[in-house]
């Protein structure tokens, strides 16, 4: 028991589990207070990465070039993003130390890596507009289609349901379970890190559908984003067992075998995990924002729907709000844990 305690003093720090757990309620009633920014339901640091790389990048990205090349100018591209993330992730350490008034100001710092309540907004926003059946407008799902950089105007309300529980899936993982994760393990520099891998990796990815330029941040992404990724749907499965009309033995099965089960670079286990607890059929093609055409896997068990409606949405949102819980708990009782083996 000894040495599992010190593994565990090792590798993450007790005093940043208050911190974290206050971030995760700041962002998530903020969040859901002010709705996304901008339309963007992801962390606002990805706002800031997509605003310093994300025409520049979209310039080097040319279609017309070998993949060899838009390799190397995603790596360039990438290589300037760590060294931002690393200089910054230095400079914000000092000024914690500076300026720390009982840990407030890392807590507002490190809400600014998550998302969890605009994430949400976005959700029910679009969960009340099925409601009143009528056609839904475009406002109604803008915010999921731009967080997901998905053209759904085209679309019908299937498959805008279908992108919106994938947003509750990869939402979950991307933008909360992997940058906290990392937070308790290196601090606010290492979750700078991985939020720029995992910035530029939504900006440039298309879901590994692209021509190259992304392969290196993609490749750096997993690397970091792979373990926390199982955690994430581990939750996801969890949360499954207490919601209505869900599958806990369902969804356990999304961790067995390999078929219809969701690639990484398109929403991995959190993704399958979801799919497989409610019996859905998620993923599928649609087109990237830029016109770019995203040919993804079918997710699901057989004999699973894709004709997703009202009451799929809800429980979607469901699982992932439950899920949100369950971490929360997790990390408090990790938290006691210490303390009581301290």
């Amino acid at each position: 028991m000894d040495e599992l305690y010190h593994l565990h003093g090792l590798l993450l720090d007790a005093d940043r589990f208050p911190l974290l757990v206050a971030s995760i309620l700041l962002c998530a009633v903020v969040g859901m207070i002010s709705g996304p920014l901008a339309g963007n339901a992801m962390p606002f640091i990805w706002h800031i990465y997509a605003a310093l790389f994300g025409k520049f990048g979209d310039r080097l990205d040319k279609k017309t070039r070998q993949r060899p090349d838009l390799m190397f100018r995603g790596f360039v591209i990438c290589m300037v993003a760590l060294l931002v993330a690393l200089v910054l992730g230095g400079y914000v350490e000092v000024f914690i130390e500076r300026f720390s008034y009982g840990g407030l100001v890392e807590v507002i710092l490190l809400s600014l890596f998550l998302s969890a309540g605009s994430i949400w907004f976005s959700l029910l926003k679009l969960y009340f507009a099925m409601g009143a059946k009528d056609k839904l407008s475009k406002g109604a799902y803008f915010s999921i289609a731009r967080t997901m950089r998905r053209n759904l105007n085209a679309g019908d309300d299937f498959a805008i349901t279908r992108v919106a529980l994938g947003l509750a899936a990869r939402g979950f993982d991307k933008a909360l379970i992997a940058p906290s994760l990392w937070y308790l393990i290196g601090g606010l520099p290492l979750v700078m890190v991985y939020s720029a891998l995992a910035a530029l990796t939504w900006r440039f990815g298309k879901d590994g559908f692209n021509t190259g330029f992304a392969a290196v941040p993609m490749a750096l992404e997993r690397l970091m984003g792979y373990v926390p990724s199982l955690f994430s749907a581990l939750l996801l499965t969890l949360a499954a067992s207490i919601t209505p009309t869900a599958k806990l033995l369902s969804g356990i099965s999304a961790w067995l075998g390999v078929k219809d089960r969701a690639p990484y670079e398109q929403g991995g286990a959190p993704l399958s995990a979801l799919a497989w607890s409610l019996k859905l059929s998620l993923g599928g093609a649609t087109q990237d924002i830029s016109g770019s055409a995203i040919k993804a896997e079918w997710v699901g068990p057989k004999g699973s729907t894709a004709r997703l409606e009202h009451k799929h949405l809800k429980r979607g949102i469901y699982i992932n709000i439950i899920a949100h819980i369950l971490f929360i708990a997790s990390l408090l009782w990790a938290y006691m844990w210490s303390g009581l083996m301290g």
